[in-house]
């Protein structure tokens, strides 16, 4: 059925169902699994019209770079402690600075990945719109499946 399935997660608790569901859904269809972290850019407002800007110093960036990648190894650790719980070995990857849904579809077509399993905080209306949603534009414009867990 599946050979290569997709995880997605921010390491949040609702990202967390998605991956515990793709791993059980791994183990039971005997598919690989690769289990993708992405972390943004830092935000730079360089500023404009009447408002000043704010760039942050080599430093503060170096900062913020190395948090990020803490962040995404803890995330990561995280997610291969829950895989060894139910047997099943996993490739763990971390995408640094960049859009989320683009990196998630990027890395599904560039590993060959047959499905990919995200979570949705199930956002609805306005709420939905002003916030956006990576799984909403993973579905949007992947062209691999994308199975949703609530």
């Amino acid at each position: 059925m599946y050979a290569n399935i997709l995880l997605s997660t921010d390491g949040s608790d609702v990202a967390g169902k998605g991956v515990k569901h793709g791993i059980t859904l791994a183990k039971a269809v005997g598919a690989k699994a690769t289990i993708i972290t992405v972390t943004e850019e830092m935000y730079i407002d360089y500023g404009g019209g009447h408002a000043g800007g704010y760039i942050p110093s080599q430093e503060e960036m170096d900062r913020f770079v190395a948090a990020k990648k803490e962040y995404a190894g803890k995330v990561l650790d995280e997610a291969r402690a829950l895989a060894a719980q139910f047997g099943v070995s996993v490739e763990l990857l971390h995408i640094p600075d960049s859009h989320p849904a683009s990196a998630i579809i990027e890395t599904a077509k560039s590993r060959g990945c047959d499905l990919i399993v995200m979570s949705s905080h199930g956002r609805r209306g306005l709420r939905k719109l002003f916030l956006g949603s990576q799984t909403s534009e993973v579905l949007a414009n992947g062209s691999v499946p994308v199975l949703v867990v609530p």
